[in-house]
């Protein structure tokens, strides 16, 4: 059962047993707003509640091509745990494992491989090894250094040794309607856009997972330049997605 939360302003509307509509309000830089359904909130993570096989699909538009920030739907971790206010489970840290329809506006750059699509949207999963949370906790002692290029470029090479990632860009309008499929197996995820295989890929997330839909104006940027920057951007407009027809199997 997915349960819906939102920042103060933002809406997360079930439309029918099988849609909904998730809007964020216009507003400025610097002011997190967030519209989401997840089914894992107040769940440890050892106890998400989706391994493979699973198949998600579902049709969805957007309001626009590129909303400032990130929208999608998917699979993943939660491995920050943040609970923006909402409650549920505290969790420890963790890194990422995800499989999702990605979408992420400028200036998001989401990828430690230089050969993988970073922004716009993208069919993408994550693959990490399992670290404790004491060494995760040892670890944060380095995250001063992102503030310098020079060994953040070193740490995000570093990072690929622990994070797998594989993803592929979608050429579609998001405006218009369109029919996502995602195809979990143990040994590969497939991706399919209105019928058409987008990705196939050997990358896959390890379980268990959460099931998330959500729209936000969150941005967070590791390039290869090593310039780390994250924040809310500003839009200027009201910020929606739709989604209908969901089938989970």
């Amino acid at each position: 059962m997915l349960t819906p939360r939102q920042t103060p302003g933002s809406l997360a509307t079930s439309l029918s047993p099988e849609g909904w509509r998730l809007e964020i309000p216009a507003g400025p830089a610097g002011r997190y707003r967030l519209a989401q359904v997840d089914d894992y909130a107040d769940l440890a993570r050892r106890s998400f509640p989706w391994q493979p096989p699973f198949s998600l699909s579902l049709r969805a538009r957007a309001s626009q091509e590129s909303i400032p920030g990130t929208w999608g739907f998917g699979l993943w971790n939660d491995p920050f745990s943040l609970s923006l206010g909402f409650g549920g489970a505290q969790r420890s840290p963790a890194l990422p494992d995800a499989a999702w329809f990605f979408f992420a506006s400028p200036p998001n750059y989401l990828s430690l491989h230089d050969d993988l699509p970073a922004q716009g949207g993208l069919a993408a999963t994550f693959q990490s090894q399992r670290i404790s949370p004491v060494w995760m906790a040892l670890g944060s002692i380095a995250l001063p250094a992102l503030a310098l290029p020079p060994l953040a470029r070193r740490l995000r090479r570093l990072g690929r040794r622990f994070v797998s990632q594989d993803a592929a860009l979608l050429t579609a309008n998001p405006v218009e309607w369109h029919k996502y499929q995602m195809d979990w197996e143990s040994d590969r995820v497939v991706f399919r856009l209105d019928g058409s295989l987008v990705l196939e890929t050997r990358v896959t997330p390890v379980p268990p997972l959460g099931l998330v839909m959500w729209v936000d104006n969150q941005y967070a940027a590791w390039p290869p330049d090593g310039r780390v920057k994250f924040g809310a951007l500003a839009n200027h407009q009201p910020a929606w997605i739709e989604i209908d027809e969901i089938r989970i199997a």
